[in-house]
């Protein structure tokens, strides 16, 4: 048996449906050398006898890293994850974002030292999301354009994340004017980089807290590179109750005083510092 190399954080709460399609994702990856490392920020028995039951279902190991509930604390949680992995290099994502077949792939492909690597998400509707079955996850057909607009998807230029291959989507991330920031639901790093400038800040809620932690990333030495329409994941929808203007404001101000200040380091990280 091969050793693995790589850890995908994935990021839940309270949400098992979701998550149980995105594990289902993960078990049909051509890369197979991975951990999941569940970073589960308070929810109830129902997630914890999910994981139990796929744990007997899927090919990977997985760790679940939980703690109590205490209202939207992504950071923290993401931290107590990141210290569980088991291997040098980590791909974070969340418990709603179904991976490609050749997600994991394109990540271990393109990594490289110095560097981290910079993914989007294709956005579902509600209807589509709660229609995706294990076998639609298992046979491709929640990322085949035919039958998502069979299904009501509209026409949109962000289709082409979905039919994107070779020079293509090489030339579209070459071309797209996103930034490669370090996004939660579709970025990866290696450990010893996230661990240098410690992880992610912890007095972060909604909002940014994933750019943030980029933007450290940088500060550090480290640089990006966009795989945008390289390694695609769905989004499945989702109410959002946690999203408040006065988390992201703080957000900013926090961002706003890293950039100015040239930091790399958090005092409010793994490591705690007061």
């Amino acid at each position: 048996m091969n050793q693995i190399d790589t850890s995908i954080v994935i990021s839940t709460y309270n949400s098992t449906e979701w998550l149980a399609k995105v594990l289902y994702g993960y078990n049909n990856q051509t890369y197979r050398l991975f951990e999941i490392v569940i970073a589960d920020d308070g929810s109830n028995q129902e997630t914890f006898d999910l994981i139990e039951k796929i744990q007997k279902e899927v090919f990977y190991p997985i760790v679940h890293v939980w703690h109590e509930d205490n209202g939207f604390q992504k950071s923290q949680i993401l931290n107590k994850a990141i210290e569980k992995c088991n291997t040098p290099y980590i791909i974070m994502s969340d418990g709603d974002c179904i991976p490609r077949v050749d997600f994991v792939e394109v990540h271990v492909k393109h990594r490289k030292q110095g560097l981290f690597l910079s993914g989007g998400y294709f956005m579902l509707p509600m209807n589509i999301s709660k229609l995706i079955s294990d076998e639609d996850i298992y046979e491709g057909r929640c990322f085949d354009l035919k039958w998502l607009k069979s299904n009501g998807l509209k026409m949109s230029f962000k289709n082409n994340k979905l039919t994107a291959r070779g020079f293509k989507s090489w030339l579209l991330n070459l071309l797209t004017p996103t930034t490669a920031s370090w996004n939660g639901h579709n970025a990866s790093g290696w450990k010893k980089d996230i661990m240098s400038i410690n992880g992610f800040d912890e007095r972060m809620q909604y909002g940014g807290q994933d750019r943030e932690l980029g933007e450290r990333l940088f500060n550090y030495g480290i640089k990006s590179k966009q795989i945008r329409y390289s390694a695609i994941c769905v989004h499945l929808d989702h109410p959002r109750s946690y999203k408040t203007q006065e988390s992201i404001n703080k957000n900013l101000e926090i961002r706003k005083n890293i950039k100015s200040a040239n930091r790399s380091w958090t005092d409010y990280g793994i490591f705690k510092m007061f």
